[in-house]
C-alpha cells in the first residue's frame, strides 16, 4: 500500500483509497478496501482482478450480485483444493444455495443435495442424491419437504416421477393423485400419473387420467421419459428384453413382464433387488443364487421353465405364465361366493406334490408353499415357481439360515424355529387344499372349522381325512413324502362340480369348548380386554399388507417386538399385546442393544420396521422396552435406515 492510499486510509475515505489503488494496479488492496467499505460488488470485480475467484464468488454472493457470483463460480471451483472451502464458509454464512451451487459445480453431489435441502429446495436436493445413487435419501427429503410444506405441488410430482422410476408404481400413484385440479402442477402430475396407473394394470383409471391430461394440454415435453407408453420408445432392459408391465415387488426382488425379440416369446423377469456392493442383501443374494441352481436341475412340467440367468442384474428368466397365480384365483373365487371344484383343487394339488416329489428326490427343499407361488400356463397347467429360499444339500440338516415362508402355510415346526423338512413342504400343500376346497385359511395351530365335506356334498369323512392329514399339526401324522401324499389324493373320487352339501356345515369341534358370549371388553384407552384369559390386547386392522407384516413380527419371535397374538378374519383385525406409553426419555446402553437384536430379528423375518421412533418405542410397567407393530412402512424404508434411527434414540432427548 502506497503512501497516499495509507493517507486516505487513516483519513477513514476507504472508497477513495480503493479507487486510488485500483487505478495505481494494486487490485488486491483495491479490494480489500472496498470490501471494509461494504461496497461488495467492487470488492468482487477488484477480487477477480486480483485472481482471486474464491474469494470474488463469496463478496459476490454478499452483494445479492448473481451475474458476478456465478462468473466467478467456475474459476473458483477450478483452484485445486478451494471449492470445497469457500462451499464450507458460505454454509456457515447461512448461503446454503450458493454453497449448493459450489458443490453441484465440484460433482460433490451428497454435499449439494445437503445444502439445497438446508436451503428449502427439496426437489433440487432430491435430484441429486438420485443421480448419486441413493434413491432412499431423495425419497425422504421430499417426504419431510412435504410434512414441512404440505400444499407445495411440486414436491409431490418430484416424488411420484421418483418412486415410478424405481418400481413403486402404486406408491407413485398415490403421491401424484394428491396434486388438486386446480394446481399449476396438476398438467405435470397427470404427465406421471397416466404412466404408473398403466404398470399398475388399472386401465379404467388410466383412460380417465389419459382424457384429463390431454384435455389440460396433453404431456410435458420436459417430462417426455414419463409420457404414456403409447407415446414412447419401449423401455429395454439387459440390452434385450421389452418392458410391458412391473408385476410385483418385495423387499428383495422385482418381477416384470418382458417379451424376448430373440425367442419371440413373452418372459417374467425377475430382478434382484436386496443385494449392494457394500454387502447389504448378501443372504437375498444367495438365496436367489440357488434359485437358479435349483431351477437348472428341475425339468419337471409342473415347475416354471427357466430360460436364462442374467449375472449382471442379477435377474432370471422365466417362462411367462399367462394364467396369473393361485392367490388371484383364491381371492376371485372368495369374491364370486364360490369356491373352486374339488377335482380342480386336487389337480392343482397334486401337480405342486408332484413337482415337490421331484425337488425332494433332489435333495431340495422348497420352504415357501403358498399360493402366489403356484402360477397358471396358457393350458391352464399349475406350475411352482419361486425355489430362491429353497434349501440343498443334506435334508436331515439340524439347522437353518432364517426362517422364511408366509405364517398361514408355514408349518409349526418352522414357526418355533425347527428345521424344515419334506414334511414341512407337504404342510403347505395341505393348506392350500383345504382353502381352495373351503374359502377358509387355517388359523395357525389352531383346528380348522370346517371340514371340506361339510361344503360339499360329494365328499366324504375319507376325503376330510385326506386332506386334514397333510397338515397335521404332527409332523409324524401327515403322509411319509409328496408321492405317498399325491397317491392318497388320486385314490378318491373327486366331483368336478360345486354341489353344496347342507346349509350348516359340520364343525370340527363342539362349540362347547369355546366361552360364549362377548370376547373383548373395550377399554377407555383405546385397547381391549380379552376375557376369555384376562389379557389386554390391541387391535389394527386387518389388511393384505398388514398381514404380512404380521407374519414378519411372529417369525422373528423376539420380545422386543410387540406380540401378534391372534388374526381375526371374522371381525377383520389383527390381536397384538397391549404396550405402555411411549418412550419419553434417551434409551440406555442395554436398552439401546437390546432392540437392535430385535430389529435384526426382524429384518431376518423379511421385513423393515420403517418407523423407529418415540412413538413406536413404548415403556412397559416393568421397565422393559418394546418396538411397536406398524401397519404399513414408508416405500423406500431400509436395514441402514432402521438401524440409524435407532442410534439416534440413545443420544437426542
Amino acid at each position: 500500500m502506497d503512501d497516499e492510499v495509507a493517507r486516505l486510509v487513516r483519513e477513514e475515505r476507504l472508497v477513495a483509497a480503493a479507487e486510488l489503488a485500483s487505478s495505481r494496479g494494486d487490485p488486491r488492496t483495491a479490494s480489500e478496501l472496498f470490501e471494509r467499505a461494504c461496497d461488495w460488488i467492487r470488492a468482487s470485480s477488484a477480487a477477480m482482478a486480483a485472481g482471486d475467484p474464491s474469494r470474488a464468488l463469496l463478496l459476490a454472493v454478499e452483494g445479492a450480485d448473481d451475474t458476478a457470483a456465478l462468473a466467478a463460480l467456475g474459476p473458483a471451483v477450478a483452484e485445486p483444493g478451494r471449492g470445497e472451502r469457500v462451499a464450507d464458509q458460505l454454509a456457515r454464512r447461512g448461503r446454503h444455495a450458493w454453497a449448493a451451487r459450489v458443490y453441484e459445480a465440484g460433482g460433490k453431489r451428497a454435499d449439494a443435495a445437503r445444502e439445497w435441502e438446508r436451503a428449502g429446495e427439496a426437489v433440487r436436493a432430491a435430484t441429486h442424491l438420485d443421480a448419486a445413487g441413493d434413491p432412499v435419501g431423495a425419497a425422504r427429503v421430499l417426504e419431510a419437504a412435504q410434512r414441512r410444506e404440505p400444499q407445495r405441488w411440486e414436491l409431490y410430482v418430484a416424488l411420484g416421477r421418483l418412486l415410478f422410476r424405481y418400481g413403486k408404481a402404486e406408491a407413485a400413484v398415490r403421491a401424484l393423485q394428491k396434486v388438486p385440479n386446480d394446481a399449476p402442477e396438476h398438467r405435470a402430475a397427470l404427465t406421471h400419473l397416466v404412466l404408473a396407473l398403466d404398470r399398475i394394470g388399472l386401465a379404467q383409471a388410466r383412460a380417465e387420467a389419459q382424457q384429463a391430461l390431454e384435455a389440460a394440454g396433453g404431456p410435458l415435453a420436459d417430462d417426455s421419459e414419463a409420457a404414456p407408453a403409447s407415446t414412447t420408445a419401449k423401455r429395454r432392459i439387459f440390452g434385450r428384453y421389452e418392458v410391458i408391465r412391473d408385476v410385483a415387488s418385495t423387499a428383495t426382488a422385482r418381477v416384470l413382464e418382458c417379451t424376448d425379440p430373440v425367442r419371440g416369446e413373452h418372459v417374467a423377469i425377475k430382478i434382484l433387488a436386496a443385494y449392494d456392493a457394500r454387502g447389504g442383501g448378501r443372504d437375498a443374494l444367495s438365496r436367489f443364487e440357488r434359485e437358479v441352481r435349483v431351477l437348472g436341475a428341475l425339468e419337471h412340467p409342473n415347475v416354471v421353465p427357466l430360460r436364462d440367468y442374467l449375472p449382471e442384474g442379477p435377474a432370471l428368466v422365466l417362462a411367462w405364465m399367462s394364467g396369473g397365480t393361485l392367490e388371484a384365483r383364491l381371492t376371485a373365487a372368495g369374491h364370486e361366493g364360490v369356491g373352486l371344484a374339488p377335482a380342480r383343487a386336487v389337480e392343482i394339488a397334486t401337480a405342486v406334490l408332484s413337482a415337490l416329489g421331484e425337488a425332494h428326490r433332489l435333495g431340495v427343499l422348497h420352504r415357501d408353499i403358498k399360493p402366489a407361488n403356484v402360477l397358471f400356463d396358457d393350458a391352464g397347467v399349475a406350475r411352482l415357481a419361486d425355489f430362491g429360499v429353497a434349501h440343498l444339500g443334506d435334508l436331515s440338516a439340524t439347522a437353518t439360515a432364517g426362517v422364511f415362508g408366509t405364517l398361514a402355510y408355514m408349518s409349526p415346526e418352522q414357526r418355533e424355529g425347527r428345521p424344515a423338512t419334506v414334511l414341512s413342504d407337504l404342510f403347505g400343500v395341505g393348506v392350500m387344499l383345504f382353502e381352495m376346497l373351503t374359502g377358509e385359511r387355517p388359523l395357525p395351530n389352531e383346528l380348522p372349522r370346517l371340514r371340506p365335506s361339510g361344503l360339499h356334498k360329494d365328499l366324504d369323512a375319507r376325503h376330510d381325512a385326506a386332506v386334514l392329514r397333510l397338515f397335521a399339526i404332527d409332523p409324524a401324522a401327515r403322509p411319509t413324502d409328496a408321492f405317498a401324499a399325491r397317491k392318497e389324493l388320486s385314490a378318491l373320487p373327486w366331483p368336478s362340480t360345486i354341489e353344496p352339501a347342507a346349509p350348516r356345515p359340520e364343525s370340527l369341534h363342539p362349540e362347547s369348548i369355546r366361552p360364549r358370549g362377548t370376547r373383548l371388553e373395550a377399554g377407555p384407552d383405546g385397547q381391549a380386554l380379552d376375557l376369555w384369559i384376562g389379557r389386554r390386547v390391541e387391535r389394527v386392522p386387518l389388511s393384505e399388507r398388514s398381514l404380512v407384516r404380521a407374519g414378519a413380527f411372529a417369525r422373528a419371535g423376539h420380545r422386543g417386538l410387540q406380540s401378534v397374538l391372534r388374526v381375526d378374519r371374522a371381525a377383520g383385525e389383527i390381536w397384538l399385546g397391549a404396550h405402555g406409553p411411549p418412550l419419553a426419555r434417551p434409551l440406555t446402553a442395554p436398552e439401546l442393544a437390546y432392540l437392535r437384536a430385535a430389529i435384526v430379528a426382524l429384518h431376518g423375518a423379511g421385513a423393515v420396521h420403517g418407523s423407529v421412533d418415540r412413538r413406536h418405542i413404548s415403556e412397559g410397567r416393568d421397565g422393559a422396552v418394546t418396538l411397536l407393530f406398524t401397519s404399513d412402512c414408508e416405500p423406500m424404508a431400509t436395514a441402514d435406515l432402521d438401524q440409524l434411527a435407532l442410534s439416534r434414540l440413545a443420544s437426542t432427548p
